[in-house]
């Protein structure tokens, strides 16, 4: 299979997540709505976990049937530095006042324990640059801390906005009286099907495009498949946006970022060869870096609270996520091996 037929697979792949994703997240939405739960916590954990399925499948796929764990990590940390580049596209869609001012205060408790996992992350992976690695059995130990951080920040913020549901409260899950509970799981499972065969095809796409354009895999995993990986994130966003959920959407965001430490913790385990950390390129310090200072910008900017966007059609602190977004990007592809 020459280029064309590498990128001619990899575009109908994204292109089934992309319809696929949007599926998964709504019948969450109403099966969330059929079982009580709220609407906040529908887009922070529910929303966020199933469309975050297309980067466990591809990281799965990539260690257990490609040896790739490049491209596995990459589309770990790119979808993260990616999730965040969305903000500005939730900045765009919004008139008048930007999203900074809009959003639930309580976010930060989310968005600051993503800069902590995102950070420790960071920090493994120089450690582990450094021959600097503590293993149990074939896991590395800064794994099991992730996972243990994972469910802790997770329980913080179920703790907070039990404690805080007038604040949490003022986008309400859709109503869908003409679904029935069960409709929405099958229609939930079928989505969620598409995504996991698409998911554990794309590495093989990512690697055959790096191979034939000579471009390298931390770029790929990075950038491409983590962008198509991705696209679930991007139209549940847009749609959120467009009903008035701003909420649910900046939640979403959020919980999916820090559910991907938890797959990448969850591909440790699947990489017997040794500590994930250890096996990769020490360039994707850089995309972990990068989603720390995204994450950081984002909180002060809730903090701040701004009233205005300078530039009319976003404010500073999307165009900064952005240019790092590029700046990331363009780092990757020059130093990425």
């Amino acid at each position: 299979m020459g280029a064309f037929g590498y990128w001619a697979l990899f575009i109908g792949l994204a292109a089934v997540i992309a319809v696929a994703g949007p599926h998964v997240s709504r019948n969450g939405d109403i099966i969330a709505e059929k079982t009580g739960l709220s609407g906040n916590w529908v887009g922070l954990v529910l929303i966020s976990t199933v469309t975050s399925l297309p980067e466990l499948m591809t990281g799965s796929s990539a260690i257990l049937y490609f040896d790739l764990p490049n491209i596995a990590v990459g589309d770990i940390l790119g979808s993260c530095v990616f999730n965040l580049m969305i903000l500005m596209v939730i900045d765009f869609m919004l008139r008048g006042a930007p999203v900074y001012s809009r959003a639930n205060v309580g976010h930060i408790i989310s968005a600051g324990f993503g800069t902590a996992l995102l950070g420790f992350v960071a920090l493994s992976l120089i450690l582990a640059g450094g021959g600097m690695t503590v293993s149990i059995a074939h896991i590395g130990l800064s794994s099991i801390i992730l996972a243990l951080l994972y469910f802790l920040a997770v329980r913080v913020v179920y703790i907070y906005e039990s404690t805080h549901i007038q604040d949490v409260s003022e986008e309400t899950v859709r109503h869908h009286p003409d679904v029935t509970l069960k409709m929405a799981t099958r229609r939930y499972a079928m989505a969620a099907l598409f995504i996991v065969l698409a998911g554990v095809a794309l590495p093989f796409a990512g690697n055959g495009i790096s191979e034939t354009m000579g471009w390298n895999r931390t770029f790929v995993g990075t950038l491409m498949i983590a962008a198509a990986t991705s696209l679930p994130e991007l139209a549940v966003t847009i749609a959120a946006v467009r009903i008035g959920a701003l909420n649910m959407a900046v939640a979403g965001l959020l919980g999916s970022n820090l559910f991907n430490m938890l797959v990448l913790a969850f591909e440790d385990v699947l990489y017997t060869k040794g500590s994930l950390m250890a096996a990769v390129s020490s360039t994707h310090v850089v995309s972990a870096i990068s989603a720390v200072i995204m994450t950081g910008l984002f909180t002060a900017g809730l903090q701040y609270r701004p009233a205005t966007k300078p530039l009319g059609i976003a404010g500073w602190v999307s165009i900064t996520l952005f240019i790092i977004y590029l700046y990331n990007s363009y780092i990757l592809y020059l130093y990425g091996h």
